[in-house]
């Protein structure tokens, strides 16, 4: 009897070894906890404030001892609109590279360009090897009065009213290299003084009617 009785214990405990776990329960999710796809948010990038656009885009040839090693140049401008401009020229495997790095050069070529009242403040003219280029100031309310490059770099730098005139070679590199060096040549004591008069305006002139008010008051 005691031989039966340990071999039940012995079938018992086998049974008892070979039953499947039992599945734990969880409490039931609440609605709304999870999105679609049960992707995590990632953290969001700080917004870039400067503008970015092509000017040039070519495909140069350097002859090297095995051939030809062909690269991408590519011709940036980036500004904020606000005042601040720059231009970068880089070379790269692929054209996205070449503007990657274009752009990083054109970060660390920034200029401050002194807007007063939408415009620039006095007339510039600059002759770069063959580019020569005209900025002049206009009323607010003429818009931008330029083409090819210029206009470009003046909607970057924040310029809204101007009248500028491509006067030498139709280069984009060199004309956009003109522009840089015009924007940046601005004299302090010129733009001084026009700050100050913008300050102090003179009193608007009276139109007819109320000189001849004036003088039936009289």
């Amino acid at each position: 009897m005691e031989e039966k009785n340990t071999q039940e214990e012995k079938v018992d405990k086998v049974t008892e070894a070979t039953k499947a776990p039992e599945a734990k329960k969880f409490p039931p999710r609440k609605s709304g906890n999870f999105r679609k796809g049960g992707k995590k948010k990632m953290s969001e990038k700080p917004k870039d404030d400067f503008d970015q656009r092509v000017l040039d885009l070519a495909r140069v040839t350097r002859v090297m001892a095995g051939g030809k090693r062909m690269k991408f140049r590519a011709t940036m401008v980036i500004g904020d609109k606000k005042g601040k401009v720059g231009i970068g020229i880089a070379k790269g495997a692929d054209v996205s590279a070449a503007i990657q790095k274009a752009v990083a050069k054109a970060r660390k070529k920034l200029i401050e360009v002194p807007i007063i009242e939408g415009t620039v403040a006095h007339e510039v003219r600059i002759s770069d090897h063959s580019a020569k280029i005209m900025i002049r100031p206009a009323r607010s309310g003429s818009g931008i009065k330029a083409g090819g490059v210029m206009r470009v770099v003046l909607e970057l730098a924040g310029i809204r009213d101007v009248v500028a005139k491509i006067l030498g070679t139709n280069n984009k590199v060199n004309n956009a290299k003109a522009t840089i060096k015009a924007l940046n040549s601005f004299v302090p004591q010129a733009v001084a003084a026009s700050k100050a008069s913008n300050k102090n305006p003179l009193k608007p002139i009276k139109a007819n009617k109320e000189i001849q008010k004036d003088k039936e008051s009289k």
